[in-house]
C-alpha cells in the first residue's frame, strides 16, 4: 500500500511530517508523498523520519494555479533539488498569502471579531497560513461550532470574509517543477469543475504544456469518475497516480491514509509502474 498525496502541519495538515511518516509506517505504507500546499517546509523532517522507518519518501508540493473555473492544484512529485525559479515561486506565495491573510483579518475586524494577524502567526507557527487556520481560530473563539461552519458562513467563495487567492502561473510552475527534478501532476482533476465535454481538450492542452501525470484516483471523486479519468489519461499520454489527500482525522475525518476513492487501498502500481519509471527516466 502507498499514498502519493498527504499534508502535514507545514501547511494545513494535523500532523508534523515526522508524525505522518510514523502513522504511515504503522499502516504498512511503503511509499509516501508529502505534498504540502505551496511549501516544502516539511520535507527535511519527513526524509529523516522516512529513513528511520524504512519508507520511500516522495518529496513533493501542491501548488495553487491561477485558473478561471474551479480549483486547479498542481502536484510536483519526486522533487530532487529546488531550482531558483521554484524558490521564487515559493517566495511569491508567502508574500501573496500574507497579503491575503491581512485582508481577511480586516474583514473580520470590521465585523467585530477581536483578532490580529500577529495572533494568527503566534497560534500557527512554522506553517503556511490559510483559510483552514482561520476556521480553526474561529472554532477556538467559539464563533463557530466546527471548521466547516466557518467556511459555510464566512470563508467560502461568496461569503463575507472571502478573499480571492493569488495563484501561480501554470507554465512557470511546470518549468519550476521539472527543473527541480519533479513530475508535474494534476491533483484531484474533478476540482477543475470542467464538464466531461470540456475536460479532454483542457487536459490535452495541459499535457502539451508539460504536465505529465493525472491524479485520477482521489477520495473526493466517485469510483466511476476515477475509472473514467484513468481511461482518459491513457488516451492523452498521462501516467496516473492515486492518493488519499490525507490531512488528519480532526480536519477531514472522511479521509484515510493509504485509501482513495470508494475507500480503496492505494495499489503499489501507481508508484512502481507509473510515477517511479517516469522519475527514473528523467533523473
Amino acid at each position: 500500500m502507498i499514498d502519493l498525496h498527504v499534508h502535514t502541519s507545514a501547511s494545513d495538515g494535523q500532523y508534523t511530517a515526522e508524525e505522518i511518516v510514523h502513522k504511515a509506517a504503522e499502516k504498512n505504507i511503503s511509499v509516501l508523498g508529502i505534498t504540502d500546499h505551496d511549501t516544502i517546509g516539511g520535507l527535511e523532517m519527513g526524509k529523516k523520519a522516512a529513513e528511520e522507518c524504512g519508507i520511500t519518501l516522495v518529496p513533493g508540493v501542491e501548488l495553487s494555479i491561477n485558473f478561471p473555473t474551479g480549483e486547479f492544484h498542481l502536484l510536483g512529485l519526486g522533487l530532487k533539488s529546488i531550482s531558483p525559479g521554484f524558490q521564487q515561486i515559493l517566495d511569491n506565495v508567502v508574500e501573496n498569502r500574507h497579503r491575503r491573510n491581512c485582508e481577511i483579518i480586516e474583514k473580520m475586524r470590521a465585523d467585530g471579531v477581536d483578532i490580529t494577524i500577529e495572533e494568527m502567526y503566534a497560534e500557527f507557527p512554522n506553517t503556511i497560513l490559510g483559510r483552514p487556520h482561520f476556521a480553526a481560530m474561529l472554532q477556538k473563539k467559539g464563533i463557530v461550532r466546527h471548521r466547516q461552519q466557518a467556511f459555510d458562513r464566512f470563508l467560502a467563495h461568496g461569503r463575507p470574509w472571502y478573499v480571492k487567492k493569488v495563484g501561480t502561473n501554470l507554465d512557470e510552475a511546470i518549468v519550476a517543477i521539472r527543473e527541480s527534478g519533479g513530475a508535474p501532476v494534476i491533483a484531484h482533476p474533478m476540482s477543475l469543475f470542467l464538464s466531461w465535454g470540456k475536460l479532454p481538450d483542457a487536459l490535452k492542452d495541459f499535457y502539451e504544456r508539460g504536465v505529465v501525470g493525472l491524479e485520477a484516483y482521489h477520495p473526493g471523486a466517485r469510483v466511476t469518475e476515477c475509472l473514467r479519468l484513468e481511461e482518459l489519461a491513457g488516451k492523452l499520454g498521462y501516467f496516473v497516480t492515486a492518493a488519499s489527500d490525507f490531512h488528519g482525522e480532526k480536519i477531514r475525518a472522511d479521509r484515510k491514509l493509504g485509501h482513495t476513492c470508494g475507500d480503496k487501498k492505494i495499489e503499489d502500481r501507481f508508484w512502481t509502474e507509473n510515477l517511479k519509471p517516469w522519475l527514473d527516466a528523467h533523473s
